[in-house]
């Protein structure tokens, strides 16, 4: 193993080794720098040479069946790595900046899933969850920013569905982040013309109990997702939106009737992952502390349905705000009151 091998090897890792979400490596005037996403947070790892930066970078590029020759366009690619008999999926984006090629690895373990027991702070908000994913048709639409581990508490949610439940669960993803047994996952492939609406039609023929949308991007696929959420499906999907109100919002910016709404949507789940407080340090924890704790962040959610859904949904027509339910900031209010969480969250 010459040199770069052994970098790289040891970056992936001890990134596997301390649950880094992304590694960064950014290059600067002079040399460049290596920064590890840990919970959110950017952490300073160390600093390479330019050639060691520019070789590393190389070196990724070629693994991930990039073309090493071109540094002047933006590139994606895949990769996979393994760390202690664990699978991890790589993907991998380059950037040309004014200095060299920066390149960003987000890291995907593919055996690890949330347990049931973890998949929010409160025990009722994933009773809620799973009575919502027991329904045989309807729309269940997850909000909240890049990070916000949406995917990976819907990963869990189907996993469920499929394991317990024994229902036909497929997917429709774009990539597929997390290969599951048993869970028939399409990959779209523009160039290859399944996009997420001729995806969801052919998948619509294939018997599905459960379909899980990747992400709502255009009127077209919302409107789909909703005709087949009337036709006795259960579909489940994300939307980036900043509150559970605002999806329907923004299905209405798509064309859908609120008729239609009102008719399929089951409900509208807001998350967000929160450090919890490190009964160690405290509110904040140190780096090296982080290492060793098994549950560093946890899931609080807005969840809107039954009479409160019904009632965003007439406030939308009406334009007079008559809904009342637990917004994220109650959530996160409850978990500082319960000292399970951070003060400085009251603030954001």
């Amino acid at each position: 193993m010459n040199e770069i091998e052994y970098v790289a090897d040891r970056l992936i890792k001890e990134a596997s080794l301390l649950h880094v979400s992304d590694i960064h490596i950014v290059p600067r005037k002079d040399d460049a720098i290596v920064r590890f996403r840990l919970d959110g947070l950017l952490m300073e790892k160390e600093a390479l040479t330019k050639e060691m930066c520019e070789r590393l970078i190389t070196h990724f590029k070629f693994l991930a069946g990039m073309d090493i020759g071109e540094r002047r366009r933006p590139q994606s690619g895949a990769m996979e790595a393994r760390h202690q008999e664990e699978i991890i999926h790589l993907r991998l984006s380059t950037l040309p900046t004014s200095y060299d090629e920066s390149l960003v690895i987000r890291l995907l373990p593919q055996n690890f899933f949330i347990p049931r027991s973890q998949l929010s702070l409160f025990a009722n908000a994933t009773k809620t969850l799973l009575s919502l994913f027991r329904q045989p048709q309807g729309l269940i639409i997850f909000t909240g920013p890049t990070g916000s581990g949406k995917t990976s508490t819907l990963y869990t949610l189907l996993r469920i569905c499929q394991y317990e439940w024994h229902r036909n669960v497929i997917t429709l993803e774009d990539p597929v982040e997390k290969r599951i047994d048993n869970i028939l996952q399409v990959q779209i492939n523009e160039k290859a013309g399944i996009t997420y609406t001729t995806g969801l039609k052919a998948v619509l023929r294939h018997d599905p109990d459960v379909i899980m949308i990747g992400e709502i991007r255009d009127a077209e696929t919302a409107k789909i997702a909703v005709r087949s959420a009337m036709t006795g499906h259960l579909i489940a999907t994300t939307m980036h939106t900043k509150n559970a109100v605002g999806a329907i919002y923004r299905l209405r910016e798509f064309g859908i009737p609120l008729g239609d709404i009102e008719q399929t949507l089951l409900a509208v789940v807001a998350q967000r992952l929160v450090d919890l407080v490190c009964p160690f340090c405290g509110e904040h924890c140190s780096i090296f502390c982080r290492k060793y704790r098994s549950i560093r962040r946890a899931a609080v959610h807005e969840l809107l349905y039954g009479n409160a859904l019904s009632n965003a949904i007439q406030s939308v027509q009406t334009k007079e705000k008559t809904h009342h339910y637990y917004t994220l900031q109650h959530v996160i209010r409850k978990g500082v009151a319960l000292g399970f969480l951070p003060a400085h969250l009251l603030y954001r």
